[in-house]
């Protein structure tokens, strides 16, 4: 059996800690990235969508304005099924030839 003295120096002790601070920002960036389903779809917002795509919001929008990309629109808030863009970037693959 082991008598050693923990202290806050005690490598067990270090560990358990970077352990527990660890758990605790993968519980945080869980919480981040849950965004709330509505009958299993879920939504992004303008800003999501351009991260996501690496375009900038003006080419967002005029993909809109050309209907080259679903959305909803309630009141000036623009929305865009999660499911819509994967299919959209699906259709668009396209294979190397080689």
């Amino acid at each position: 059996m082991n008598s050693e003295i923990l202290t806050r120096d005690s490598q067990w002790i270090k560990n358990f800690f970077n352990s527990t601070k660890q758990m605790l920002d993968d519980i945080d960036l869980l919480a981040k990235n849950n965004k709330p389903h509505l009958n299993g779809e879920r939504f992004l917002t303008d800003k999501e969508v351009s991260e996501k795509l690496k375009i900038s919001r003006r080419a967002l929008q005029d993909y809109r304005t050309q209907g080259r990309i679903a959305y909803i629109q309630l009141g000036g808030k623009i929305l865009y099924k999660e499911s819509d863009i994967e299919k959209m970037l699906e259709s668009g693959y396209q294979e190397s030839i080689e």
